[in-house]
């Protein structure tokens, strides 16, 4: 297990509550990205399947179950390592197993939360029109309940910094930029 000198900040939160725009400011800073959810895409297209989001999700699943509820993080240490970025965004973390792993593997490891309602989220989701992205409230629900079963209810408590997103975007992205010139200052 090499300890890597890289500072990362994992991001994590529900569907729709804001992670996009913490992405956004750190690649207007500079930082390199790395996006788990990426692996699951990946992973769904080579198992043949259309990217819905109940294919997305049963692949999620599936892929935690064959390959262990750490397998998404797993996949992604070599891409975090690769970049030549000295802080690196890890966007998309659902479990403490990826917390775990990934805590390991890098020493100086932070967690940021972003948190919206479910009404906020919703909406922003609907909008947005991912070929993941739910097309109706029953879908959405059933998104959210099996991010929770994962575990992602668990990693948002123990975020190092919380950020509460149900204003505008040019808000969010003004808090974003202070927890990141904060973390940057202390690594």
């Amino acid at each position: 297990m090499a300890v890597k000198n890289k500072m990362v900040i994992g991001v994590t939160g529900m569907p729709g509550a804001g992670k996009a725009t913490v992405i956004q400011v750190a690649k207007e800073r500079g930082h390199g990205v790395v996006v788990l959810g990426d692996v699951v895409r990946e992973e769904t297209k080579m198992r043949g399947l259309e990217l819905t989001p109940e294919n997305v999700g049963r692949v999620m699943i599936k892929l935690r179950e064959e390959n262990g509820p750490a397998v998404v993080a797993k996949r992604c240490i070599p891409k975090i390592e690769e970049t030549e970025c000295q802080i690196v965004i890890v966007d998309g973390i659902r479990s403490l197993y990826e917390v775990d792993i990934l805590k390991e593997h890098f020493k100086a490891f932070k967690l940021l939360a972003i948190h919206s309602s479910p009404e906020t989220r919703f909406t922003r989701l609907f909008k947005r029109k991912r070929s993941d992205d739910p097309s109706s409230w029953k879908i959405f629900l059933e998104r959210d309940w099996r991010e929770l079963r994962v575990g992602l209810g668990s990693v948002i408590a123990c975020a190092d910094f919380m950020l509460i997103n149900e204003g505008d975007r040019a808000l969010l992205k003004r808090e974003v930029e202070k927890v990141l010139k904060d973390l940057e200052k202390s690594g």
